[in-house]
């Protein structure tokens, strides 16, 4: 089957698609979800005008025969229709007057029958457009070759004018596109570290597993990445180049996107190692195959050498507190929200925060756990990094996928001991996660928060998820064990006064600090336009979660720190 896709009018968010496919194909099929994205998205929607031909290009009928399926008649050869795009996500279509980013899924219908069977894209682009980015294969001028179908859904594609740099390493050849940056962007710096990180994953992985990659770095004020088996979409602020912190959650991006070069996109359950376009395709793992993931994102970047000891452990703290201060922890198992990603993580409401866990989260607490519960058992011999590169052995490309049996026991296997039960108790039951043996064996301790200076009150906390929203204080959610719980606060209500004096959209930090711990206070809301009168007993602001280096602990410690850290040989326990 052949594509080309058109752009007569790209301010209008529409992009023309003629498609040519051998007459007696029978039917169509738009995807619903974007594999790594697992939400049913229902991409039929955006398809206008839909009709096919004959090979004299005369009119033959198609009849919709389902929510994405049409029939064509026998002598159809070609079917041209219209993809409206204006989302913009790593996992839809962004189509403006000066660029477009195409996903497969969204954009290309196909042939049931046909998927194994090659695809070829062309991209005639407006005048003015000068680059199409592609890990495709390159067959001629911006003509591109997809194996099959899951590679052409696969396989993202940028056109308009981004700025291009490019390295090789290990002899790939590696594209960043940077579009929309603004001249704020320090495109030099950003190649320098992208390389430094494919560098620490190729020696992480043993060598790199594709003939090319493209970073597809979308700078569009909207935040998100989406991994591909040889490319990636990234998208952030063009200001974010210019600010540490927010310059290290680029890095962590790129770093979380390119694991998944292996685990997800060649090492994955079994259940997605082969994509049901038009259902749910449920798996009990993607604690493995996310939290893992989100793990290994800070690990390797600090192993890259572009973040400190310091910045490391602030992230496994943010991680760690991320779990601890959401009551869903105690409702849902890991395991469970991976199974329901379909209907609840990627579907949130002003509930999730009580019902739901991140299986990123968690996911990536448990992968922390077991690292330094495998390195306990093997003396320092072994780690997480061995079973990773195990499974991709065993499991990884060419094979059908690992069972969440299969994992876990490989885990036993390289520890040397059957720790079944105690992956299971971490991934399939609510139980508490206990931080405690894993920190020690690093020689690292989480900090009590910060005491109030001297003189000054201890701040006081109302708990709710809040949100200004045309200039009005609107609470988002409400935790369960905080005063906003308490006092019977919901989501959707509109904080008006506390104390009976006004509170302006702005002002409430400010007013919450004339109270104390245990202060009594009526607070009014706007509760579908009717006012309601809560009573509300302020407790203790809970501290941010720190993880710092215990100066208590032995030298045997700090080694297995600095060999965690920097990835190199272990070093026995003393």
């Amino acid at each position: 089957m052949r594509y080309t896709v058109r752009f007569p009018a790209p301010q209008s968010h529409y992009a023309e698609v003629e498609m040519t496919l051998p007459p007696g194909s029978g039917e169509l099929m738009a995807a619903v979800w974007t594999p790594g994205s697992y939400l049913v998205r229902e991409y039929a929607r955006n398809i206008e005008g839909l009709t096919a031909h004959d090979a004299d290009g005369k009119p033959v009928e198609v009849v919709k025969t389902s929510k994405n399926r049409w029939r064509l008649d026998p002598a159809a050869a070609s079917v041209r229709y219209r993809v409206y795009g204006r989302e913009m996500t790593v996992r839809t279509n962004s189509i403006e007057g000066d660029f477009a980013c195409l996903n497969g899924a969204p954009t290309f219908l196909t042939v049931p029958s046909m998927l194994g069977e090659p695809h070829e894209v062309s991209i005639v682009s407006p005048s003015g457009w000068t680059s199409v980015v592609t890990a495709l294969e390159k067959v001629g001028d911006n003509r591109f070759r997809a194996a099959d179908f899951d590679e052409l859904v696969d396989s993202p594609i940028l056109c308009g004018s981004p700025m291009i740099s490019r390295f090789d390493v290990a002899g790939k050849e590696h594209v960043l596109a940077t579009w929309n940056d603004g001249g704020l962007w320090d495109l030099p710096r950003a190649a320098r570290d992208a390389e430094a990180i494919v560098r620490a994953h190729s020696d992480f992985w043993g060598g790199l597993p594709y003939p090319r990659y493209a970073f597809l770095n979308m700078l569009v004020e909207a935040r998100g990445g989406l991994e591909h088996k040889n490319s990636t979409v990234l998208m952030g602020s063009r200001f974010d180049g210019r600010v540490r912190e927010q310059y290290v959650k680029w890095l962590l991006l790129v770093s979380h996107e390119f694991f998944h070069v292996w685990n997800v996109k060649r090492l994955r359950p079994v259940e997605l190692d082969r994509f049901d376009y038009e259902a749910e395709n449920y798996t009990p793992s993607l604690w493995i195959a996310e939290g893992f993931t989100a793990y290994y994102e800070s690990v390797l970047l600090r192993r890259s050498g572009l973040i400190s000891d310091k910045e490391l452990l602030k992230e496994m703290a943010a991680t760690l507190e991320a779990v601890e201060t959401v009551p869903g922890r105690e409702v849902q198992s890991v395991r469970e929200a991976s199974w329901d990603a379909w209907i609840k993580f990627y579907r949130p409401d002003e509930n999730s925060v009580n019902s739901a866990i991140s299986y990123y989260d968690k996911g990536a607490a448990i992968a922390f756990i077991l690292d330094m519960r495998i390195r306990q058992e093997t003396n320092g011999d072994k780690s997480l990094d061995d079973v990773m590169r195990l499974a991709n052995e065993r499991y990884g490309e060419g094979k059908p996928g690992y069972t969440e049996e299969q994992f876990i026991a490989l885990i036993s296997e390289v520890a040397g001991t059957d720790l079944t039960a105690f992956v299971r108790r971490l991934s399939a039951t609510t139980e508490p996660l206990d931080y405690g043996p894993a920190l020690e064996w690093l020689g690292l301790k989480l900090a009590p928060p910060e005491a109030p200076s001297e003189g000054s009150p201890e701040p006081v906390w109302l708990g709710a998820r809040l949100k200004v929203d045309n200039g009005r204080l609107l609470v988002s959610s409400v935790p369960r064990g905080t005063p906003a719980f308490a006092c019977g606060l919901d989501a959707e209500d509109e904080i008006l006064a506390l104390g009976d004096y006004r509170v302006l959209p702005t002002g409430l930090d400010e007013r919450l600090k004339l109270y104390r711990v245990g202060d009594k206070t009526n607070l009014l809301v706007a509760r579908r336009g009717k006012l309601v009168t809560l009573e509300v007993t302020f407790a203790r602001k809970p501290g941010a979660w720190k993880l710092e280096v215990d100066p208590k602990a032995g030298p045997a410690a700090v080694a297995r720190r600095e060999q965690w850290m920097s990835g190199r040989q272990a070093v026995p326990a003393r």
